[in-house]
């Protein structure tokens, strides 16, 4: 299959995370409204091209309290910074359907490198004749490399919020 133009499904779609609370409870979350622009032969990503953009308000973790907080000037300051990014900058196969892909991943205006473990999951027709690819994924960041540091510290010892924060993906994409 050659490179070509795939839009992703957000119906089949999500990008989530997953934070440490009080040093002993995950919390998660995800964001429901992102659009990806990506140019690939999805069984060989070597030579794809990868951007996606997520809307930093669309941030959910089933607690409206939690998700203005981190709507706030405290974490994505969604109103100054609507956006967050990631475009590929290297793609290195790791064997099988297993890929490494490292971007510019940008929050807040500060941008770093981003590392994601990709599996190409395969791709089907539809039942409408559509082709689609499904790929999973996911990383694992220092949140304060993109000074995303508020916390309290805790009477007990530790912090209220984890540095470390896991991003992970479940894409469905349809050929364009």
């Amino acid at each position: 299959m050659a490179n070509a133009k795939w839009t992703v499904d957000p119906a089949h779609s999500s990008i989530d995370f997953s934070i440490k609370h009080m040093m002993v409870t995950t919390v998660r979350g995800q964001f429901t409204a992102f659009t990806a622009d990506v140019n690939a032969d999805p069984e060989n990503l070597a030579d794809a091209d990868i951007n996606f953009t997520i809307d930093t308000a669309s941030v959910d973790t089933r607690n409206a309290d939690r998700d203005n907080h981190l709507r706030s000037g405290d974490f994505f300051d969604a109103e100054k910074y609507p956006t967050m990014t990631f475009k590929s900058t290297k793609i290195e196969a790791k064997g099988g359907n297993e890929y490494a892909i490292t971007g510019d991943l940008t929050i807040r205006d500060v941008t770093h490198p981003a590392t994601f473990d990709v599996t190409y999951e395969g791709t089907y027709k539809d039942p409408w004749g559509n082709q689609k690819a499904g790929f999973t994924g996911e990383t694992k960041i220092s949140r304060k490399d993109w000074n995303l540091s508020w916390n309290v510290a805790l009477e007990a010892g530790g912090v209220l919020v984890s540095d470390q924060v896991k991003i992970s993906f479940d894409i469905q994409a349809t050929q364009a």
